[in-house]
């Protein structure tokens, strides 16, 4: 792997280990009855003078190299709790110690027969908490990395290291899109984002081709360039559409992942007025969720499956050149499309680069196109803070593609809610007067929209010619389509990096992992093309 963790992360094999300033125990058992027993015995004493220990995280002193440990209670109501309680434990837990003094902790991970991944979760909320957002890192060097070392304490320290390699894996593609997403409109504008991945995946072997030549954009991605237009007049503010393409000498399966990448949202024209305007440069979290799978891909390196990830990154600026409602422009698939409102930016910029990667997907095997956008008020509505959206065209939903994404990113902690597209979406977009094909929005809100975020999701089908392509066509291709403004995570909280997990898990075969817990194999696939991944990329 190339991705390093910016501070050491040891297996040990005792509790007696030296070097380390203080141990974090987290564990959903009663105080007392589980542990090692310098842990447990303190633990019971403790909880008979202070029953809340039960329930709260506390520090106690303990006869052991690391003098003290942090014993985090993990709550598990099986009716109600889920995997997310052992990473806000992990999170909780070494937020905690860094506030005690430690530097060099040494945790003791969790196990439940119910949760098979809560170890490795716990580990990556750990590893969360520990992230420093990129701007404060670049201007505060002395604040990172907040630790020195990290132990893990196991016996097993086969499994344990597998459980680490798979958790910095991971992190390696949280870490990218958390920096790019979170960062601000002007530190990650269009042309310093293009910046950023040519340095982050620099010797990753993979191919990166970046469009940004203003009249290829007009003619190859005209909604794209449409909405380009007003920032296009700023240099730094100019758009960028990102290609990063990962081929394997032969391939099996084929996937195709087009993010919104829109670094600072005004509304355009029809400009976010009442205060709502502030928190849009979160706006680029679907193209910042496409860079974190791409460099997991890169570090995996899957032996057939062919990965193209591209981020369609713009400003949504207002001024003299910005495009306004009621132009009528054709897309890429030569689709005729009304303007209703420049705030449904999102599906403008994606729609061409979707039809782009039809086009690739035509000429490649078996292939499954996917969009990732923080697209939705309605979205955020439908589901509260934390948690994705996934819709299917009817070719994936068939191969119930939808159902296993929602299932691992429940193992992971990286929930994905089902929503359907129907009927009704397709209709709501259609031309309402002759010589217009689709209408790109209406003039309301999401959020006040009837099937506000299922909607646009048939917008991108109609406008990018997937409809072509359904399970009646000589060549039906699978499409899925994410809605991640719930979970990209709200300003001023650093970005979260969804759907990063929950995509990585579906994506690669854990085979020597049971989850009969979820009531399917582990070797089942949930795009197709995941099934064909290294057995040995990703294990616990």
């Amino acid at each position: 792997m190339n991705f390093r963790l910016p501070y050491a992360v040891k297996i040990e094999t005792s509790v007696n280990a030296t070097g380390y300033d203080g141990i974090i125990f987290i564990s959903h058992a009663k105080p007392g009855t589980e542990g090692p027993e310098e842990i447990s015995s303190a633990l019971a004493q403790a909880v008979k003078i202070d029953k809340a220990i039960e329930n709260e995280i506390t520090v106690l002193p303990v006869d052991l190299p690391s003098q003290r440990v942090v014993y985090v209670p993990v709550p598990v109501n099986l009716d109600i709790h889920d995997v997310r309680s052992f990473g806000e434990a992990g999170k909780k837990g070494i937020l905690r110690s860094l506030k005690a003094g430690v530097t060099k902790p040494l945790i003791i991970l969790p196990t439940h027969t119910e949760f098979p991944y809560c170890q490795l979760v716990t580990l990556l909320g750990v590893f969360e908490a520990l992230y420093v957002n990129l701007q404060y890192r670049e201007d505060k060097p002395d604040v990172f990395p907040k630790v020195k070392q990290i132990g893990l304490c196991a016996s097993d320290t086969k499994k344990i290291g597998q459980i680490l390699e798979t958790a910095v894996t991971l992190e390696s593609g949280r870490w990218v899109a958390r920096d790019i997403g979170g960062s601000d409109p002007e530190r990650m504008a269009p042309v310093k984002v293009e910046e950023y991945v040519l340095n982050a995946f620099s010797n990753s072997g993979l191919k990166i081709e970046v469009i940004s030549d203003l009249q290829k954009l007009k003619k190859d991605f005209p909604l794209f360039a449409a909405v380009n237009r007003a920032a296009n007049e700023i240099e730094r503010h100019r758009g960028r559409i990102i290609v990063l393409t990962y081929e394997p000498k032969s391939t099996k399966e084929s996937l195709f992942i087009v993010g919104k990448g829109v670094t600072y949202d005004t509304g355009g024209a029809d400009i976010k007025a009442g205060g709502v305007m502030a928190g849009m440069s979160r706006d680029k979290c679907g193209s910042a969720a496409v860079a974190g799978f791409m460099k997991i891909v890169s570090e995996l390196k899957p032996a057939d499956v062919k990965v193209v990830g591209i981020m369609s990154m713009v400003r949504n600026s207002v001024g003299e050149n910005c495009y306004v409602s009621d132009e009528i422009m054709f897309s890429r698939a030569n689709v005729r499309v009304r303007v209703g409102n420049t705030d449904a930016e999102g599906r403008m910029i994606m729609a061409d680069p979707l039809c782009y990667a039809k086009e690739l997907a035509l000429k490649s095997v078996n292939p499954h196109l996917m969009t990732i956008a923080t697209l939705t008020g309605h979205a955020y509505l439908t589901t509260g803070p934390g948690y994705s959206l996934v819709m299917d065209n009817a070719v994936a939903r068939k191969a119930q593609n939808y159902l296993l994404l929602s299932k691992f990113s429940e193992a992971i902690g990286d929930p994905i809610e089902i929503s359907s597209i129907r009927r009704e979406d397709y209709q709501f977009h259609r031309g309402k007067a002759e010589g217009e094909d689709v209408l790109q929005a209406n003039n309301q809100p999401s959020s006040r929209t009837p099937r506000g975020h299922q909607g646009p999701a048939a917008f991108l089908i109609l406008a990018s010619g997937l409809d072509k392509h359904g399970l009646s066509s000589d060549y039906p291709i699978k499409y899925t389509h994410l809605d991640i403004a719930g979970a990209a995570g709200d300003v001023p909280q650093d970005a979260t990096g969804a759907p990063v997990l929950a995509l990585s898990l579906a994506g690669f075969q854990l085979s020597q992992f049971s989850l009969s817990c979820l009531d399917f194999c582990p070797a089942v696939s949930i795009f197709g093309w995941m099934s064909h991944f290294s057995s040995s990329c990703l294990r616990i």
